[in-house]
């Protein structure tokens, strides 16, 4: 699509509802294609500079394997083999890359980082995740979405119930994809943790406009009735000090994702949704510290084993759809003329 090249991915709102669907398509489309092994290589001898100031599992992983698999060549950089921010400012960073690279990806803390980064930079910018926003997941919770649409629904049908820390980067990306196809989106949160007023009102402003919902509430069982699904999030995000624990397991303890909630929402077919990683057993040393430190039950924290494991749940899907919509978005913002979705009808209802 003309519109996506060359185009910044800093936040969902960059993109408008036909962009995305595009974007959604093309990876159902190169998702197909990794599986039977015929993938055309659209990227070959294009490089690609990925920054990661916060550590990163699928995000890198993803974006990795998306440039290989398309004839790319990545350079992984971070605060310790570079000088970003310490000797060299991030202006002077993006006038550098943008010489070397095509396209940067950048992980890291401030949402005013990567706008910096974007504005004195020649060559796409996508964002992997910032403490305001994580763009790239949503489109992988799009497409898992879409892969998994309740019978005769579309994008401006479903409801989506998002339940714990309302203010955070997952939060915060949901509400604007709520505004932009116009979802039912109920966030579930205690009233600490609800998303900044101001973006808050300006998304469901917009999701009123294009024929949607978006409420908050302090109510379980208000907030999940009739749900297609359910999104939640791990209580602490990244980069915060483990001290902030104690506060989060009191105020959210009783927004913990388990099979008693989910029969709440009396819809026999809801699917959950998380965004990894997740602490939902014992088996990963913070998980199991958090549990042990604060007699939580075996059972998990911000969702319990059984509904993690269970066929309800789409978090592996949503894991591996991240490779693919990556690769769309590369080969959408890098390649002039993609002819990979010629003729296809791909606007959605």
């Amino acid at each position: 699509m003309k519109t996506i090249y060359k185009k910044d991915f800093l936040r969902l709102f960059d993109f408008n509802a036909k962009e995305i669907i595009y974007l959604i398509e093309l990876a159902s489309i190169l998702k197909k294609k990794k599986k039977k092994n015929i993938e055309d290589k659209k990227l070959v001898n294009k490089n690609i500079a990925l920054i990661f100031e916060k550590e990163s599992t699928r995000t890198r992983c993803s974006f990795e394997v998306a440039a290989y698999d398309q004839g790319a060549f990545i350079t992984n950089l971070n605060s310790k083999n570079s000088q970003i921010g310490y000797k060299e400012s991030i202006k002077d960073t993006a006038r550098v890359l943008d010489k070397i690279y095509h396209g940067i990806q950048y992980r890291g803390y401030d949402q005013s980082v990567i706008e910096e980064l974007a504005n004195y930079s020649n060559v796409p910018v996508w964002n992997g995740l910032t403490n305001d926003f994580h763009p790239t997941q949503l489109l992988a919770d799009l497409m898992t979405i879409k892969e998994n649409m309740p019978s005769g629904k579309y994008f401006n049908e479903i409801i989506i119930s998002y339940i714990g820390d309302a203010q955070n980067n997952i939060s915060n990306s949901m509400l604007e994809a709520a505004a932009i196809f116009g979802f039912d989106l109920r966030l579930i949160s205690p009233k600490k943790y609800y998303p900044k007023k101001k973006f808050f009102n300006i998304c469901k402003e917009i999701s009123e406009y294009n024929g949607g919902k978006i409420t908050i509430t302090e109510n379980i069982e208000l907030g999940i009735k009739n749900t297609d699904f359910i999104y939640t999030d791990v209580w602490l995000s990244m980069g915060e000090s483990e001290k902030k624990w104690c506060q989060r397991i009191l105020q959210l303890k009783k927004y913990q994702v388990n099979l008693s909630m989910l029969k709440k929402s009396f819809n026999p077919k809801i699917k959950f949704l998380h965004c990894l990683p997740s602490f939902h057993d014992r088996k990963t040393i913070l998980g199991n510290k958090i549990i042990n430190k604060y007699n939580l039950n075996s059972k998990g924290i911000e969702v319990t084993n059984n509904v993690f494991e269970s066929k309800k749940s789409l978090v592996f899907q949503q894991s591996e759809n991240r490779l693919h919509t990556i690769k769309s978005l590369l080969i959408s913002t890098l390649c002039k003329n993609n002819d990979i979705l010629k003729n296809k009808n791909y606007m959605y209802n």
